[in-house]
């Protein structure tokens, strides 16, 4: 985790989209990063160093994604073996839709950290870019790995698009019915896997699983995605 918030409210539930807070609270970086810069960044400027990763970190959760952008492009030359800084960048350069750069960010966050928590992002900069091999590698690494349901799912969702992109519909339902369920008490993770699969449903003109799903999902968060208005597209 790159940052964390200081804030004595309880936190917000996960939205399906982003939602620009109004009155953001303070932002500190975690222990974790401040542990990386010691290690990587001279002590004459960690807290230049510091302070300005801090900044990129409000710009990206307020997003601000150039403001990001343009703090993070000096940070990576700075302290390029920063896993914390290469994530940061990556992430913001995915958010605005700068694929090669952001593989490229993100590809050396993995490097660095032999971390898996972002190869279903970094799958998807490789699916936007058509490079189907690339997406297929990240989604075994997820799969063998399997560091959370949370990420293994929205690996899943990435490849199960890159097959749908190719028209390869039956595979892409495939992939993400394979032991699939809806839970009792779904998650944020569960309802984006059922969008998914309800989308892909009606692509291939299974009209009645589609409308079973979404209805599921809409009776659990009538506001989930544009839930509502697939629902009525389908009566």
């Amino acid at each position: 985790m790159i940052i964390e918030v200081v804030d004595d409210e309880p936190a917000t539930p996960v939205a399906p989209k982003v939602r620009r807070r109004p009155d953001p609270a303070p932002i500190d970086l975690a222990e974790e990063v401040r542990a990386q810069l010691a290690k990587a960044v001279p002590n004459a400027r960690r807290e230049r160093v510091e302070r300005r990763l801090a900044e990129a970190a409000e710009h990206f959760e307020e997003d601000r994604f150039a403001d990001a952008a343009k703090v993070l492009k000096k940070l990576v030359e700075e302290a390029p073996t920063v896993p914390a800084v290469r994530e940061l960048y990556g992430l913001t350069l995915y958010r605005q839709e700068k694929w090669k750069l952001a593989a490229k960010e993100l590809e050396a966050f993995r490097q660095i950290s032999k971390s898996s928590d972002q190869l279903p992002v970094l799958a998807d900069c490789y699916r936007a870019l058509r490079q189907w091999a690339l997406v297929e590698e990240c989604w075994t690494e997820v799969r063998e790995v399997s560091p959370s349901a949370e990420i293994v799912t929205e690996g899943r969702i990435v490849m199960a698009g890159s097959l749908a992109d190719r028209e390869r519909l039956v595979d892409a339902i495939r992939v993400l019915e394979q032991g699939w369920s809806f839970p009792k008490r779904p998650q944020i993770h569960h309802l984006r896997r059922a969008y998914a699969l309800a989308d892909l449903y009606e692509r291939a003109g299974d009209l009645p699983k589609a409308r079973q799903l979404f209805s599921r999902i809409r009776d659990v968060d009538p506001d989930f995605a544009d839930v509502s208005s697939r629902l009525r597209s389908l009566r």
